[in-house]
């Protein structure tokens, strides 16, 4: 009780502050104050500790199969941050701002080439949109992506190498995939493969798709908005992060699928051993 308690606050207050980091680190430019981020951070912190404080999940898949949400978590909390940094050396530079700001350059220089995702992020610009606005644009889709794709890398080889989620004990599909059903909608193994089929690749066409959807909408939505660092970092970091989330899911409910139809073969050469002897 004790340490599902501390296990749940821990996670409530780092989820804060990755919520409050762009705004304390490049203070003055949040449009409704830190009133605004600090109410923000204080709900998700709250349903952070109630979601992983109760032994009965609700929306969140995958808590006691570690360390795919810590993957997760670790990703994105890693994006926000060094988006952050890059947005801070615009306005108050330092020795790390400037040496972030270099590596990103660098990564964004690297992976901006012909119909990438990064270039595509690039394109929805204006054509009169300023120089320093499109060189933030490439070091930030650069350096999330590139986070995005170590961290599902990561979790691939934890699957294939490492036999994820085996190690951490019994997978209990009603815990860690509250919203599947698996009564409903014919075999379980049949759904759980295409469902990860899916996941992964709506994971892999939307960094392709969300900048061609923002193109489109662009009468609607200026995407001189991304001038302004916090909705930049935030936008940036959700189009890198959440495909790449979408894939994981995907890989590890391919997984599942795959563990449960190996469970199945061992039942019934069990059952078939039992019956010839």
């Amino acid at each position: 009780m004790i340490a599902r308690i501390t296990g749940a606050a821990m996670r409530a207050v780092l989820v804060a502050i990755l919520i409050a980091t762009p705004a304390l680190l490049v203070p003055g430019i949040v449009s409704g104050g830190p009133e605004l981020i600090l109410l923000l951070a204080l709900i998700a912190a709250v349903l952070t500790f109630l979601e992983y404080n109760t032994a009965y999940p609700s929306i969140v898949e995958f808590r006691d199969a570690p360390p795919l949400n810590r993957i997760r978590f670790i990703a994105l909390f890693a994006t926000v941050f060094f988006l952050t940094v890059m947005a801070k050396h615009a306005v108050a530079p330092t020795g790390l701002t400037t040496l972030v700001a270099s590596l990103g350059g660098l990564i964004g220089d690297a992976v901006d080439f012909p119909y990438s995702p990064v270039r595509l992020v690039i394109l929805i610009l204006p054509s009169d949109a300023p120089l320093a606005l499109y060189e933030a644009v490439r070091m930030s889709a650069g350096v999330a992506y590139t986070i995005a794709f170590l961290a599902t890398l990561i979790f691939l080889m934890l699957v294939r190498l490492l036999g994820w989620p085996t190690g951490a004990g019994s997978f209990n599909v009603w815990i860690n995939l509250p919203l599947f059903d698996p009564t409903t909608g014919g075999d379980v193994v049949q759904r759980l493969h295409r469902d990860a089929r899916i996941n992964i690749i709506l994971g892999v066409l939307l960094p392709f798709l969300i900048p061609a959807l923002m193109k489109m909408a662009s009468a609607i939505i200026d995407p001189a908005i991304l001038h302004n660092p916090h909705t930049l970092i935030w936008t940036i970091s959700a189009w890198a992060f959440l495909p790449a989330s979408i894939i994981m899911r995907g890989i590890a409910m391919s997984r599942i699928g795959d563990l449960i139809e190996e469970q199945r073969r061992r039942t019934y050469a069990n059952a078939e051993a039992a019956q010839t002897v």
